[in-house]
């Protein structure tokens, strides 16, 4: 099993790298989302029918509304598209409930996608989210990926018992260096199985590993089932940059989906990762980037 997994990976790094080096400077595909995250039948309070049901919005005022209640931003003010592709995130050790509320309660105002928390904050945060569309998220073997694949296991099926809807876990990064790809993709198939029917995100640390560590971690990512690569922990040597994003948006293609995350404090920073090929920005500066405020130096 080991052998057909290293020569499996092989062949996918060196396809990988060929077409890489065909495309040159082409770059990757950006991502367009919609900002709407109602269903037909269903409201989940977006507060974005006035843009994408002009329609529901009329029949309301033909039955004598007077006023139409709509998200925060539609003035212009707010980048709102920019909000739902965010994971707002308090990820320091220290983080105290009331810091967690208060992202938490940014989180619904803002309609960000989600709130990323340590596995032991998530049943506070599932309850502060209840009833908004914002999804808790936990991250595993967080920051360092050297925990037992049992362990990083057990920690998602505690947090999604808990209400966590997504998971974001780190690699083996050290199993990653050493070439032991078996252990690599092992460790990611547990947690893609523990976190079921939730995606899980993959978090590759691709600052403390080269181009060609970075093909094959996303190739292993890919392969084990996962539906995220991400760029960083926001605690590693440096954070997310648009070449890595680029780089991780050829490997995945459009199977999967891309996180940026790490020292994305402005919507410039966001915009360029998007516009990199980025799905999901992963920020504790997210609503100083969606009101383009300046934000404060952070971790994340």
């Amino acid at each position: 099993m080991a052998e057909n997994i290293d020569q499996l990976v092989e062949i996918i790094a060196k396809r990988v790298s060929e077409r890489l080096n065909s495309m040159g400077a082409m770059g990757g595909g950006s991502y367009s989302a919609s900002t709407c995250v109602c269903s037909k039948d269903t409201c989940n309070n977006c507060g974005l029918c006035v843009l994408k049901k002009p329609e529901a919005v009329n029949n309301i005022i033909s039955f004598g509304a007077a006023r139409i209640g709509t998200n925060i931003g539609m003035s212009g003010s707010i980048d709102t598209k920019l909000a739902h592709m965010i994971d707002h995130t308090i990820l320091k050790p220290e983080a105290t409930r009331e810091e967690i509320t208060k992202i938490c309660e940014e989180a619904r105002k803002y309609s960000f996608a989600t709130v990323c928390v340590n596995a032991s904050n998530i049943p506070l945060v599932a309850r502060l989210l209840k009833g908004s569309c914002v999804k808790p998220i936990a991250v595993v073997g967080f920051p360092l990926g050297a925990e037992t694949s049992h362990a990083k296991a057990y920690e998602t099926k505690e947090a999604v018992a808990a209400g966590a809807q997504e998971i974001d876990m780190v690699i083996n990064i050290g199993a990653l260096k050493s070439k032991d790809y078996k252990t690599v993709y092992d460790d990611i198939k547990a947690v893609v199985e523990a976190a079921k029917p939730y995606p899980l995100k993959v978090i590759i640390e691709a600052s403390n590993i080269n181009n060609d560590e970075k093909i094959i971690a996303c190739a292993l990512a890919k392969t084990a089932g996962a539906a995220f690569v991400k760029t960083s922990t926001g605690f590693g040597k440096g954070g997310a940059t648009v070449e890595d994003i680029m780089l991780m948006r050829r490997i995945v293609g459009n199977d999967m989906s891309v996180k940026a995350s790490g020292g994305i404090r402005t919507k410039e920073d966001a915009e360029a990762m998007v516009k990199a090929g980025a799905d999901r920005i992963g920020a504790s500066a997210s609503v100083e980037i969606v009101t383009g405020k300046k934000a404060k130096a952070g971790n994340y």
